[in-house]
This record gives C-alpha cells, sequence and structure tokens, in this order.
C-alpha cells in the first residue's frame, strides 16, 4: 500500500496555494531548501512525479491535483476527529477564536457572544477584527477558528478547504447631507445619483463594493473622497462633501448625526451578503457550532430589525 504522509501532503497543499516554494517556506516557517527535500521524499513516496518546472518556477503535475483530491477529504476528516476530541475532552467549555470584520462585531459578534455567555458560559469566544481577506487567511493560517466576512471576499464555495454559512444579506443605503435636493425625493434609485461626487475606499472591499452597485446601476461612481472609516465617511457627508453608500449594519446604530440622512433606495437596493466560515469538518465540533448557530440567531434578529 502507498504510504501517505499528512505533514508532506501539508506542504504539497500550501504549495498549491501560495504558488512558489520561497512563499511555501515563508508560510510553513521552513526553509526553501526543506521544502524542496520534502516534496522530493513526498514524489518518491507515491511514485509518481509532483512537480515540473515552468521557466525559474515550478507548477503543480496532474498527479498532483490527483494527490491533494483525495488528500483534501482526509485534512477534512482530520478536522472532524479534533472537533469531536475536543467535545469529548472539554465538554461544554472550550475556546473558539473569531477573526470579523469591523461592523460584524457590534451588529453580529457582540449579541451572540451576549447569548452564549448565558447559556454556555464555559464558552471562551475570543474576537479578532481583521479585514474580509485577512480573515481566511488567518482561518487558513490557523489562527483563528471561525471567519466572519463578506461573501465577495470569501474563497469559492467549491473550495474543500472551507465550510461557508450564509448569515445576512446587509441592505446598502445612500447618504445624502440633509439639505441634498434629492434628501426626501420619492422613489430614490441609485441611478439618479450618477452625477453626484461619492465617498469611498481608495481600495478594498469598500470600494469594490460600491463601485460594483453603482455599475449594476448603470453608472460609475465619481470618488470625490477617499475614506475606509464610517466615522470619517459621514463627517464629509454632513459636511455637503459628497454621498456615501452605508451599510444599514453600520448605520443601524449610529448615534447623531442629524445633518446626515439616510435613505432607502426603492427600486435597485443592493446589498452585502454576510457569510461565517470554517475550515471544512470544523463546523462539527461541539463548540464551533454553538457559535455559529448564535450567530445565525443574531443575524436573523437582524434581519427582523432591518424589515420593520
Amino acid at each position: 500500500m502507498t504510504e501517505w504522509d499528512i505533514k508532506k501532503l501539508q506542504i504539497l497543499r500550501t504549495l498549491r496555494d501560495r504558488g512558489t516554494v520561497t512563499a511555501t517556506a515563508e508560510a510553513l516557517l521552513m526553509t526553501p531548501s526543506a521544502v524542496s527535500q520534502q516534496l522530493t521524499n513526498l514524489a518518491k513516496q507515491l511514485g509518481v512525479r509532483l512537480l515540473e518546472a515552468q521557466g525559474r518556477r515550478v507548477r503543480l503535475t496532474d498527479a498532483a491535483h490527483l494527490v491533494l483530491r483525495h488528500a483534501e477529504l482526509v485534512f477534512a476528516q482530520l478536522e472532524r476527529a479534533d472537533a469531536e476530541l475536543d467535545g469529548y475532552l472539554r465538554g461544554e467549555a472550550g475556546q473558539v477564536r473569531v477573526a470579523a470584520f469591523s461592523t460584524s462585531v457590534p451588529a453580529l459578534l457582540v449579541p451572540a457572544v451576549r447569548q452564549l455567555r448565558t447559556a454556555h458560559p464555559g464558552l471562551d469566544v475570543r474576537i479578532r477584527e481583521a479585514e474580509a481577506a485577512e480573515a481566511y487567511e488567518l482561518l487558513t493560517a490557523g489562527e483563528v477558528d471561525l471567519a466572519l466576512s463578506l461573501a465577495a471576499h470569501a474563497p469559492s464555495a467549491r473550495d474543500p478547504k472551507y465550510s461557508r454559512l450564509p448569515l445576512l444579506a446587509d441592505p446598502l443605503d445612500v447618504a445624502l447631507p440633509a439639505g441634498h435636493p434629492l434628501a426626501d425625493a420619492p422613489g430614490l434609485r441609485l441611478a439618479d445619483l450618477a452625477a453626484e461626487p461619492w465617498i469611498f475606499g481608495g481600495s478594498g472591499p469598500w470600494s469594490e463594493i460600491t463601485t460594483a452597485a453603482c455599475e449594476a446601476a448603470g453608472f460609475v461612481p465619481e470618488q470625490a473622497h477617499s475614506a475606509s472609516g464610517w466615522t470619517a465617511i459621514l463627517a464629509m457627508v454632513e459636511a455637503g462633501l459628497g454621498i456615501a453608500l452605508v451599510p444599514r449594519m453600520a448605520s443601524a446604530d449610529r448615534r447623531g448625526g442629524t445633518g446626515v440622512v439616510m435613505r432607502v433606495l426603492s427600486a435597485d437596493q443592493p446589498r452585502r451578503h454576510v457569510v461565517a466560515a470554517v475550515r471544512s469538518g470544523a463546523e462539527e465540533g461541539p463548540a464551533v457550532a454553538r457559535v455559529l448557530a448564535a450567530l445565525r440567531q443574531a443575524a436573523a434578529a437582524r434581519e427582523t430589525v432591518q424589515q420593520n
């Protein structure tokens, strides 16, 4: 029977994901020569060629992709084994580390943790604020157990390394200065704002979400100012410097700011989709499952509030 070495298979998977031997070595805290040696030994153990030269780099062979396709099932089963063992050893106790983007922390994660503290006081949830893409890097690296992020920046639902759970379709409302001519216009559409100066981040998730929503409405937004924090964005809107799309999760608990009018877009309401993700198989662990259930409850409560 062929000898399968889990550690070497993990190195091969990391090379597939990172693209180069150098990047693989950095991710695994190894030297490039050690990575190459381990993969050479794995090829000998399996009796197939795993890598081939492509210019100054290497690429995985079809045999390597075949090996990894089966290895993903092994990795998922090992995650399930770890999860079940954790549940057996810890029972109601345990620690779940969560990486979450900024607006999801007060809107979803804090209510979920409050509920868990009452229902499962031995469960320790550790929160780490992270940008959407960074949350998945932390999950892949094993630094967190759950990533709370946006579907647009999540790995594909077909990626076998992750299990994804849709949580919430968060509507995007438009923030206008109180004296804006369209501040109280009936049936406001996003296309009505095509000629306005816009405020959004220069790069990253919110830049992409804003431009995608506007392009879907038939125009490319003119970026007048760049900011990533909602406090700064809404202050500029209040000062009449431009308008902005704002997720309802960010604006629902806003205090003050009487100079800003939040308008619901009538016919072409854009939304951002919030998802939770864990490494495949880990969702069966009792501690992670409880956190996911609490997040689902918090998301359902948030949607009920948004609809009223």
